[in-house]
């Protein structure tokens, strides 16, 4: 059988196929971005049309560039933007709306409520997680509420719902299938992580009927056969992970301990806790990390929802870089006298803030301040959210390392002025590895082994290799000032909502 193995990547900018031949090196890939949508403000929102297309036609680039046909593919895996959900006719395929995305904040509201009402324990101990819009069941109970008709539809078993693996692999398979793997079920806020099966109790408060979710998988397993007329062949579905679990896999993070973060529009740092499903009080989530043959490993995640997107901010929004590889060398460039802070709290914050009312601010500015000054606290803002995230582990997990050693992976970690100042931040090593496509890997791998063209896990960690390991180099004196300043720029952005929490709580003196 043919190791070449096709890797689905459908990222939240654009969608990208990679064919990797069975030396788990690339034979050929396709990329393409697709609209954003911002129908109001903290909305957003893609057209599922849109990204099916774009998977169509990445996939046939991947092979057309690798000059393979579809015949030779042992397997497909399957990577996704996690929490950005669908809802979609069972009898057509259709979508009734445009895809709700992990970034959108509509549903704060609803998450308000639902804390009031004193509910935000009970999902977060079955679910490891926190009331927050970022999560799919809440969208998934504002479609159902909002679009005309949708909820008596659900009710009489018309409607499906699932995350975007789901839709794929729905529409990939001529709606013979509808799943969606564990990784996946475990953003939803109605999947219950420590019985491993959607929760009765959850889905009665959201109102959403339990038929119209998917049925849950290993992330290595049979997700069905894709239809013959799309790629000229039909080929198997053997993998299925949401984006950061595929990257933990990529990164070959499989033992307790072992921590990767993802730069890319957002950051998502994973620490692997093995079977310890550890309950997190400092506001960190507990998810898992990935389920192979019927076993669950667990992880603790922080989830930060601006990283490249401070970059794209700085091309796009107040344009000051013409490309987004020129940040690292203006940062360079920045006085370093001047501490500038940037809270990128466009969509609210993430870990271990979960403010999702906080917008984003800028202090420090004075009458010298320049695109230096404002590329530097960008890309600095990236190290320390990573930096909180890190801390939140090291005390709520005994078997966190006391010096932890970073994996990275992303679009941010080509800059090596970024992952020196991460390094210097965090107070630890972050290795680089040569293979950057990371989360491609997981996914390819999740199929190429359950194909049995891959090798499995111990074999595959082998061949993880370092690029580059970069080490501390900031006096620790410099570095407390700028995690002082940090931290102070963080309390000023804070919510009304939020400010009122930390008054009630232990850090009532910080605020």
């Amino acid at each position: 059988m043919s190791g070449l193995v096709l890797a689905i990547d459908q990222g939240t900018t654009s969608t990208r196929a990679i064919l990797f031949d069975g030396t788990m090196n690339v034979a050929g890939s396709g990329q393409k971005e697709f609209a954003q949508h911002y129908p109001a403000s903290g909305w957003v929102e893609h057209d599922p049309e849109e990204i099916w297309s774009s998977v169509i036609e990445t996939v046939r680039a991947a092979l057309k560039n690798a000059g393979r046909d579809a015949s030779d593919v042992a397997a497909i895996g399957i990577t996704n933007q996690r929490e950005t959900v669908v809802i979609w006719d069972k009898a057509t395929g259709k979508p009734i709306h445009n895809a709700i995305v992990w970034q959108d904040r509509r549903t704060a509201p609803l998450c308000q409520k639902l804390r009031k009402q004193g509910l935000e324990k009970k999902f977060t101990r079955k679910t490891g997680l926190l009331l927050d819009p970022y999560f799919s069941g809440t969208k998934i109970a504002w479609m159902l509420d909002k679009v005309k008709g949708a909820r008596k539809r659900a009710e009489k078993g018309e409607l499906l719902a699932g995350t975007i693996d789901s839709f794929l692999i729905w529409r990939l398979t001529g709606g013979k299938v509808h799943a969606t793997d564990a990784t996946n079920a475990s953003r939803t806020l109605v999947y219950n992580i420590a019985e491993n099966a959607w929760d009765e109790e959850l889905l009665a408060i959201l109102r959403i009927p339990a038929a119209m979710l998917p049925e849950v998988k290993d992330c290595a397993d049979d997700y069905g056969i894709t239809e013959k007329n799309l790629f000229g062949a039909e080929i198997r579905i053997l993998g299925v992970a949401g984006d950061q679990h595929a990257a933990t896999i990529g990164q070959a993070c499989f033992e307790p301990g072992m921590m990767k973060s993802t730069y890319g529009t957002g950051c998502f740092a994973l620490l692997n806790t093995g079977s310890d499903l550890v309950r997190s009080k400092n506001r960190l989530l507990t998810t898992i990390a990935y389920r192979l043959n019927g076993k669950t490993t667990y992880a603790l995640e922080g989830s930060i929802f601006i990283a490249g997107a401070a970059v794209q901010w700085l091309r796009d929004g107040i344009k000051v870089i013409g490309k987004a590889e020129q940040s690292g060398k203006l940062a360079a460039e920045a006085d370093p006298t001047q501490n500038v802070y940037l809270v990128p709290a466009f969509v609210g914050l993430g870990a271990p803030h979960w403010d999702a009312e906080a917008r984003g601010a800028i202090f420090g500015l004075t009458r010298n301040t320049g695109p230096a000054e404002f590329a530097r606290a960008a890309l600095e803002s990236v190290a320390y959210q990573t930096r909180d995230l890190l801390d939140a582990m090291h005390k709520d997990w005994k078997g966190a390392k006391a010096k932890t050693v970073l994996r990275v992976d992303g679009g941010m970690v080509a800059s090596d002025w970024t992952m020196q100042r991460l390094a210097d931040i965090l107070d630890a090593p972050v290795d680089r590895p040569t293979i950057l496509e990371t989360t491609a890997l997981g996914a390819a791998w999740l199929a190429g082994s359950k194909a049995g063209v891959w090798p499995k896990a111990r074999e595959f960690a082998k061949t993880w290799a370092l690029e580059r390991r970069f080490v501390p180099d900031m006096e620790s004196a410099t570095r407390s000032v700028k995690l002082a300043g940090w931290r102070d720029a963080v309390r000023r952005t804070l919510s009304v909502l939020e400010v009122r929490a930390w008054r009630g709580g232990n850090d009532a003196g910080m605020v």
